[in-house]
């Protein structure tokens, strides 16, 4: 349709939308795709199209399915059309998420998939509840193959819109030599015999009634005239074709989302839902949003530049009528810990030119990353707030290990021995618990001496004084050790002996693995300080140190929560290969992870309105080990003109220089897209980007002092000395690359630059 041009007699919605905007609200019959880039206006569109509809008459509120992807969005969206029109909005009855929307339908027509309309929604623990009692009954070892790892194979299958009868034999394999298939069946027979559903079947459910049953198709597709979609790139399968059964009558479906910003797929999302919108729906409109109303040109070109870089996009350019602002900072740092403090320094920098806090954030790509920021900033006195999950001690698996670490500390810490006493299970069951607790009330003693006291009677069930005497015995033998080994290394021997580990390895989950890598970090924290006791106190004032509420603070999260949000101010951490892009992501996932990893890169830069800055760091420690880092290849996608590098190494290095060589690049083979090379990526040198062919592959601080000149002083026996590593001898030379006795730290593999000899 031609877009009429905007007039003196236009409704007050209309007023403020640019051209695509204005085509995007006016565009109301057909399937509409709307590609609304990072910051372009996309819900100013979204809601002035709703409103639209509903003015001009073109349906009754109740004739229209707006569906968004969180509650919050969900009232927002209420709110703002109810500020355009009145009351009208009050009667949308199917604006809502999918699930909100999905449950409605479900209670509607809850008998035909052998439900009742009064069925209960289960909550995660009551979901695990019921699959350990499936899996005990299938003889399955429960410990081997845990319910947490069924119920997330469940709802992937859930997601992709699959029933039981829908898994193959492949899938099935998945879980416990192939009987995930048979379990999931049970699960759902069981839960029709108890009247419940999980969250996954609210829309799956609904999908196999509209399959089934074509009268309830066909009236859905009458009642519904128009169809809107919010966030369309973070759809699932079971969602898309949920949508596509509903809008196959009238066709009047506008989709709005962003191709560049989908970064859901570890929860079902589906970028080809998006992707292939014009194939499912023939002849449809394509809207671009791309005027930009957040970020300086700066930040947009290097955002631009880095997402160009992936072959399945539909394609768009942001551009922005705001001044030109500063170039983005990518800042080389010798480690993480230097990291941390430029941050802090680059912080202060930002209260003294009179900038909130609030208006700062630190983005991350795994929660671990933020113990060392927040180390910092407590030392430095710099309030902050952690976005989308817990400060670093204060996380679950955290306050864990610390309770072991404070109960071989101190034995009488009652409170540390109640939250480990049965984590991980030990079959001491609550009486169990209650006995030892009478106990030491009555005699007044810690419980850890209850409990070893407890042992001599017959108060407890075999096993349980079996078990309880196993505990005792294991905290006594980690005393004995407290006062022979590092306690960094005291910690981690008490996670492997006590089960811990195991019991998170054994979730098979990306939750697990995230808190595996917390525990690395912190056992890795542990070894800055020089006794358990001094780190126990850190703790306890890190703890204790939360400002006020009501205070400006500095905002730090993962690039996942930031989704949505905007400051003035971003600082992005640990931009190097392996951390980001997310090697685990790349060896699960190969080229569709490394382009959602560039996504997320993606996501990441837009956030900022004014500045940004990237920083990556030669070194890390990572699993305890230190370990020389690359920086990240999107560093290197970064186009020039946009970017301002800088090298703040200590140690001697003040020059950073990245040689590449595609021949021992471990991620060669991933981000070919068709048609193309290996890519380019671009090596920062003395403050430049010059663009050079490959990968990445190894990585040269260049000291000062040796002038960038060839070592010709190191042989085979000479003891050297490293920064980090401390002192060792030389045992192999292959061209720049030594490999290093370390008196303390073994055999490391280094670059001949980061020596010096002894």
């Amino acid at each position: 349709m031609t877009v009429p041009a905007p007039s003196p007699n236009d409704p007050p919605y209309l007023d403020g939308l640019n051209p695509p905007q204005r085509e995007a609200v006016l565009t109301t019959e057909g399937p509409v795709l709307v590609l609304a880039g990072a910051g372009t206006g996309k819900t100013a569109a979204l809601t002035a199209r709703l409103a639209h509809l509903i003015g001009t008459r073109r349906a009754w509120p109740s004739e229209i399915l707006a569906v968004t992807f969180t509650n919050k969005a969900a009232r927002e969206m209420r709110a703002r059309v109810g500020r355009m029109i009145g009351d009208a909005v009050e009667g949308m009855p199917w604006l809502g998420t999918f699930h909100a929307i999905a449950a409605k339908m479900l209670r509607r027509h809850a008998e035909l998939v052998g439900l009742q309309s009064n069925f209960t929604i289960l909550d995660t623990d009551d979901q695990l509840r019921l699959l350990k009692q499936l899996i005990q009954a299938e003889g399955v070892d429960e410990k081997r193959w845990p319910a947490r790892q069924l119920a997330g194979l469940i709802d992937q299958w859930k997601n992709k819109g699959w029933t039981p009868e829908d898994v193959g034999a492949g899938e099935a394999e998945g879980y416990a030599h192939g009987k995930g298939q048979k379990l999931y069946a049970d699960y759902q027979a069981r839960l029709r015999q108890v009247n419940a559903c999980d969250f996954g079947d609210l829309l799956l459910h609904v999908l196999t009634i509209l399959k089934k049953h074509r009268d309830v198709l066909e009236g859905y597709q009458q009642r519904f005239k128009y169809i809107m979609v919010d966030e369309y790139q973070d759809t699932n399968s079971s969602q898309y074709l949920w949508l596509r059964l509903l809008a196959q009558t009238r066709k009047n479906l506008c989709c709005v989302g962003d191709d560049d910003q989908s970064i859901y797929s570890w929860r079902g999302a589906e970028v080809a839902n998006i992707l292939r919108f014009e194939k499912d729906f023939p002849g449809a409109t394509i809207i671009r949003l791309e005027q930009n109303y957040r970020s300086t040109p700066h930040i947009l070109g290097a955002a631009s530049g880095v997402i160009a870089e992936n072959g399945n996009r539909l394609g768009k350019t942001l551009w922005t009528e705001i001044d030109v602002g500063e170039k983005v900072q990518v800042i080389g740092v010798w480690d993480g810990p230097e990291e941390a403090r430029r941050v802090g320094e680059e912080i202060e920098q930002v209260q003294r030119g009179g900038g909130s806090l609030d208006e700062v954030a630190i983005l991350v790509r795994a929660q671990h990353q933020t113990r060392e920021f927040e180390d910092r900033f407590i030392q430095i006195g710099l309030p902050y707030r952690i976005v989308g999950g817990f400060r670093f001690y204060e996380r679950a698996e955290i306050r864990d290990a610390l309770a072991y670490l404070r109960l071989v500390n101190q034995p009488a810490d009652d409170l540390a021995f109640e939250r480990i006493v049965n984590v991980p299970k030990r079959g001491l069951g609550d009486k169990a618990v209650e006995k030892l607790h009478r106990l030491a009330r009555a005699e007044g003693i810690p419980l850890a001496l209850a409990a070893a006291r407890i042992l001599d009677t017959d108060e407890l069930t075999p096993q349980a004084r079996r078990s309880l005497g196993n505990f005792i015995g294991d905290l006594a033998r980690w005393r004995d050790r407290a006062t022979q080994l590092l306690h960094a290394e005291l910690a981690r021997q008490i996670l492997d002996e006590s089960g811990y580990t195991a019991m998170l390895q054994s979730e098979r989950t990306t939750e697990s693995a995230g808190r595996l890598e917390n525990l690395s970090e912190l056992a890795r924290a542990m070894e800055e300080y020089e006794t358990l006791g001094a780190f126990l106190e850190h703790v306890s004032l890190v703890m204790d140190n939360e400002a006020k509420a009501e205070s400006a603070k500095i905002t730090i999260m993962t690039i996942h929560a930031a989704k949505g949000l905007e400051y003035d101010t971003t600082f992005l951490v640990g931009w190097e290969e392996g951390i980001f892009p997310s090697q685990r992501a790349l060896d699960e996932g190969g080229l569709n992870s490394l382009e959602e990893e560039r996504r997320l890169a993606y996501v990441a830069i837009t956030r900022a309105r004014k500045r940004c800055t990237i920083l990556h760091a030669a070194n890390r420690r990572i699993y305890g080990q230190w370990t020389s880092s690359i920086p990240s290849r999107f560093v290197g996608e970064l186009p020039p003109e946009h970017v301002e590098s800088e090298s703040s190494m200590t140690g001697g290095a003040s020059l950073w220089r990245a040689n590449w060589s595609e021949r021992d690049d471990p991620f060669a083979h991933v981000g070919r897209g068709e048609g193309r090379g290996p890519g380019w990526q671009r090596a920062q040198t003395t403050g430049q980007f010059s663009r050079e062919p490959v990968r990445i592959v190894e990585a040269r601080a260049s000291a000062v002092s040796l002038g960038n000149k060839g070592r010709d002083d190191m042989a085979v026996g000479l003891r050297i000395f490293h920064q980090k590593f401390g002192y060792g001898t030389v045992a192999e030379i292959e061209g720049n690359k030594l490999e290093i006795d370390f008196e303390t730290a073994g055999r490391k593999r280094v670059m001949d630059s980061f020596v010096q000899p002894a």
